[in-house]
């Protein structure tokens, strides 16, 4: 879908356009006119997507689906497909930015003026604060349960997981870090799907619920499914994880395609499993889970008088690999993210994805200090409960993001800041706009309720 998505479909040496700032020489003669050789997408170069499936799919993505799932059976199953494709397009043209211009995310959006500055530097300090404790405490929650007679409890664990993150993507660089990323996958993969599987789907109504179609009081449940599947701010990260791979220029197009797809395909199977779980198991049960993460463990017990406590303790290991890989996927993807915003403002030069690739970002004062902001300040707030007014500034920023990247996504690849052969064509420019309307909508949705 993403390959025919824009007019980089067409054959290379289409529609030259120079953009300003994307160097000089025979690289900067190649970018414009996406003369580029490309390589063939091979199965053996999968990476970056799977860092991005792994990072994006949490445990409140997994409690939403189930909550879904058990209020109307299979009927939302389409709106996970459609988020889905959503997802698609917006990685795939976060991924085409980087490898088509050879510049960074956030050197696109400085290009559009110092707002983005000023938004993201807001956004990503206040953001990291309150998710560093939301992603420890997920991470606790089901180790708590798989060992409950540890000292400390919750607050324990999720300390220890903030230090484990930390450790781990302070001393590794990102081609370790893609392979430990690979396994827990593979965990919480084999995990959710065994358990879709040990609840036995309803295979027609499953199919049923391909049909689009809204119950009375699905809308705002549909629209989260959509908006929901797979990552906020970690849809941005994925260019950096792109170039980290060490891919820099066009001729990675069809790869980093077939990556992108494999990334949403695996987060697809994710969500159509747990929504599978909560319409067998909790829908026709007329069982109701607790809010927030904790519904996950609410979710083990249920497995354990349903099916005994070999698949309730599995389910809980799937939890933990499901939060920790979201923890520590934001541990180095927002690092990065947060280095190339200090390193552009400090120097005044372009971030090129040359720079992200050497792994020198990895190596930075910007990178490190946001690792230890993620890490020590959000341990505050595991005694004191996250204070209201500071969760409330969180959830207004953190509401605008998804518009802000879809909308940012249209002006950059429509105009002469992306070579002419790698702009968007009509269907990438319709799921923009189709995903940033959705995203508005629910950003509105989002301020209403936490302010009044």
């Amino acid at each position: 879908m993403a390959e025919t998505a824009d007019n980089a479909g067409t054959a290379p040496g289409s529609a030259p356009g120079t953009p300003p700032g994307t160097g000089g020489g025979a690289d900067t003669t190649a970018r414009a006119s996406g003369a580029t050789g490309l390589r063939k997408a091979s199965w053996k170069h999968i990476g970056p997507g799977i860092v991005v499936a792994a990072t994006g799919v949490g445990a409140g993505d997994l409690v939403a689906t189930l909550i879904a799932g058990s209020k109307f059976g299979y009927t939302l199953l389409w709106a996970a497909v459609v988020g889905c494709l959503v997802k698609i397009s917006l990685a795939e043209a976060t991924g085409r930015w980087h490898l088509a211009t050879g510049r960074t995310m956030f050197d696109g959006w400085r290009s559009l003026g110092r707002w983005t500055s000023v938004y993201f530097g807001i956004y990503v300090v206040v953001w990291g604060f309150v998710y560093g404790a939301t992603a420890m405490s997920s991470t606790a929650l089901p180790l708590a349960a798989l060992f409950p007679g540890m000292p400390g409890g919750l607050k324990t664990f999720a300390i220890a997981a903030g230090l484990i993150g930390l450790v781990l993507v302070w001393f590794n660089r990102y081609h370790r870090f893609e392979k430990l990323m690979t396994v827990l996958i593979g965990i919480k993969f084999l995990i959710v799907v065994y358990v879709a599987i040990r609840v036995v789907p309803d295979l027609p109504a499953a199919f049923a619920g391909l049909v689009p179609v809204l119950p009375d009081g699905s809308f705002l449940y549909t629209l989260g499914l959509i908006g929901g599947v797979g990552g906020t701010i970690t849809m941005a990260a994925y260019g950096y994880w792109v170039n980290a791979k060490g891919w820099t220029d066009s001729s990675w197009m069809k790869v980093m395609r077939l990556d992108n797809r494999v990334a949403y395909l695996t987060t697809g199977v994710f969500v159509v499993a747990m929504l599978i779980v909560g319409a067998e198991l909790l829908h026709a049960s007329g069982i109701a889970l607790a809010s927030g993460d904790r519904g996950l463990v609410d979710l083990s017990d249920i497995l354990e008088r349903r099916f005994g406590t070999f698949t309730a303790k599995l389910f809980l290991i799937g939890f933990c690999a499901t939060s920790f890989s979201a923890l520590i996927g934001v541990w180095h993807g927002v690092s990065l993210l947060f280095a190339d915003f200090v390193e552009r403002l400090r120097s005044g030069s372009e971030s090129r994805a040359e720079e992200v690739a050497s792994g020198a970002r990895e190596h930075t004062r910007p990178f490190r200090a946001y690792l230890l902001w993620l890490t020590f300040p959000p341990m505050a707030l595991l005694w004191l409960n996250q204070p209201f007014g500071l969760v409330v500034v969180y959830g207004v920023l953190g509401a605008f993001f998804m518009p802000f990247l879809a909308l940012t996504l249209i002006w950059m690849l429509n105009t002469s800041r992306t070579p002419g052969a790698w702009r968007n064509g009509i269907l990438s420019n319709s799921m923009l706009a189709i995903g940033g309307l959705l995203f508005v909508v629910l950003c509105v949705q989002q301020v209403r309720e936490l302010l009044w």
